[in-house]
């Protein structure tokens, strides 16, 4: 009987006496981008796309360095398993949402049937060299 009485009692000592110093952090998003955001865009491709890239490689190509030329496209390239053959997709960074959006929109790959999906994902960067 004592047992339980004290020990309830003990807690609510310490309880009492415990500053109520919580600390709080905010996790909310601000409506603004951070500083580093950018934008990746990852399309999966068909399994035949080196036979069937060929009359829309230049086009795809020109339309990526005209974005690379305006600084709206840092990078991009092909993605794979470990030494792949045949590339199962592509991934491309951009520095605006807008930028990914209209490479989709104009890629000779998307409306030629060389891209079966693609994603546009907000990536922020944290480390960089």
């Amino acid at each position: 009987m004592w047992g339980s009485s004290v020990a309830r009692a003990t807690v609510m000592a310490f309880m009492a006496r415990s500053s109520p110093t919580t600390t709080t952090r905010s996790f909310i998003s601000s409506s603004t981008s951070l500083a580093a955001t950018q934008y990746l865009l990852k399309y999966d491709y068909i399994p035949d796309v080196l036979e069937k890239r060929g009359p829309h490689r230049e086009e795809h190509l020109g339309l990526a360095q005209k974005l690379v030329d305006e600084g709206r496209c840092l990078s991009g390239g092909p993605t794979g398993p470990v030494g792949m053959e045949v590339p199962t997709g592509a991934l491309f960074i951009f520095t605006d949402q807008e930028a990914a959006q209209q490479f989709v929109k104009e890629d000779p790959y998307v409306s030629g049937g060389i891209v079966t999906g693609h994603v546009i994902q907000e990536y922020n960067v944290v480390l960089q060299k």
